[in-house]
């Protein structure tokens, strides 16, 4: 064995010991790490569950007292000490039994969140309360989701105009996150749905909205929701966006050959103040309509025109295209009265409300009567017109959830104070007791006629 050999062997033995030296101090820093994080960790569980029992002890004591005070007190008492767990615990498995709304033992975490949630009707006739019992009203949304529920939607948007925020943001991004993977799509087109874009530009989220907005590449999609973004604009007093999307929409429908949307187009120029392009795009329409109507035989016009004609002052032609569409499309029913209304035409419009039967279109027709008068600063026509539809609701048959909140919408409007939510309290327990049916379609209604009266705006056609 060579000198280098003997030297080389020599220090191998001296190395492996260092290494194993480093090894076990390695070991033994980990080990006296870990006894602490064990430790912590067990003390982090220990308290959960102590903090959990004290919750539990709350809410015994909640069930068995008389004073629905004490009750509530005690139930959101236990509610912060279990939200408390799940910010200082996170780790411990209270914590994440809470957050995935897992039973723990016998106890339901989901049914307790909504019953602390259903404290807030203990002021049965806030605005609040509304919201949670409509909310009550909506059928489930079904996940996972493959389109956008206008119903949910437009339950955020209210949320949001109420100072509910967070609640209206998580109503919200399931929606946005399945129209992004494309699991959210209209059943007979196949096209990405309105109804997102709108409760998002509701919300103040202008720019999502337009971002979802201009990947679609559906005329009438995409100029509904165009014009609506600019409508809500003008709302805020961004008219320089307003006019700006107008144009914008008024672009691409040229560009596109987009038709009866033309119709949306001149809605949203008369509402930027542009009348003169407005009344030109609306003739030019017009002719084309009726001359492809003579030469096809089909369909005369789009709903939309008519809405537009009425807000132009074309009163004779927006009747008689009423006349056309209002089977297929009611809403635009009261949207054009009202529109003519507010323009001072009484003898038509209040000739053609007496042609219409149903107390539900109706009633909207006289709350938009109310509101066009007070408009026009007609308070003794505004007064008679309230009085119609206050003798409409009281009929026993006519005392249907629709017909009440158009009636608390009015009494907003003609009073200014609280009245109205007693009416709107009545219209909700209507709802309550009607058919599955009914329920199934009245949430929209019902919070279009509440966004109306607590921001007197409404929530788009």
């Amino acid at each position: 064995m060579s000198a280098d050999a003997a030297a080389h062997g020599r220090r191998r033995p001296g190395a492996f010991l260092l290494v194993v030296a480093a090894v076990l101090a390695l070991l033994a820093a980990g080990v006296a790490a870990g006894f602490p994080s064990a430790a912590r960790a067990q003390e982090s569980t220990g308290s959960a569950n102590r903090q959990f029992v004290q919750a539990m002890q709350l809410i015994q004591q909640a069930n068995s007292t008389f004073d629905p005070a004490e009750e509530a007190r005690l139930l959101r008492d236990a509610d912060r000490l279990l939200s408390d767990i799940v910010q200082r615990y996170p780790e411990s498995p209270v914590a994440v039994q809470l957050i995935t709304n897992q039973f723990i033992g016998d106890f339901d975490v989901f049914e307790f969140r909504n019953r602390v949630r259903a404290l807030i009707c203990n002021e049965a006739l806030s605005t609040a309360c509304f919201l949670y019992k409509i909310e009550n009203l909506l059928p489930p949304v079904e996940h996972p989701i493959s389109t956008p529920r206008w119903d949910w939607l437009s339950l955020a948007v209210a949320y949001h105009l109420n100072g509910g925020i967070e609640r209206a943001r998580e109503i919200i991004a399931p929606f946005v996150g399945a129209l992004r993977r494309g699991a959210a799509t209209s059943a007979d087109s196949q096209e990405e749905d309105l109804f997102v874009a709108r409760a998002l530009a509701l919300t103040g989220q202008t720019d999502i909205a337009l971002q979802i907005t201009r990947g679609i590449a559906d005329c009438s999609t995409r100029l509904y929701n165009l014009t609506d973004i600019a409508e809500i604009a003008g709302w805020r007093g961004e008219k320089e966006l307003a006019s700006a999307l107008t144009t914008e929409a008024q672009n691409y429908a040229q560009a596109n050959a987009c038709a009866w949307e033309l119709g949306l187009v001149v809605q949203a120029l008369m509402r930027v103040g542009r009348e003169a392009e407005a009344r030109t795009l609306f003739l030019n329409t017009v002719e084309q309509q009726f001359s492809r109507f003579r030469e096809t035989k089909q369909e005369c016009c789009p709903a939309e025109l008519a809405v537009a004609a009425a807000d132009l002052g074309e009163v004779n032609l927006a009747l008689g295209l009423l006349r056309t569409v209002q089977e297929d499309s009611p809403w635009t029913v009261p949207a054009v009265l009202g529109r003519l209304a507010a323009r001072g035409e009484v003898s038509l419009t209040s000739a053609y409300l007496e042609q219409v039967q149903d107390p539900d279109p109706q009633s909207e027709i006289l709350s938009e009567f109310v509101a066009a008068s007070l408009r026009r600063g007609e308070l003794a026509i505004a007064q008679q017109w309230m009085g119609r539809l206050v003798k409409l609701a009281e009929v026993p048959a006519n005392r249907r959830p629709t017909v009440l909140a158009q009636r608390a919408k009015a009494e907003k409007l003609m009073y200014g104070d609280d009245r109205w939510r007693s009416t709107m309290s009545q219209a909700i327990a209507a709802a309550d007791r009607s058919s599955a049916f009914v329920r199934r379609d009245i949430g929209v209604p019902l919070l279009a006629a509440l966004v109306r009266i607590e921001s007197g705006l409404p929530m788009l056609d």
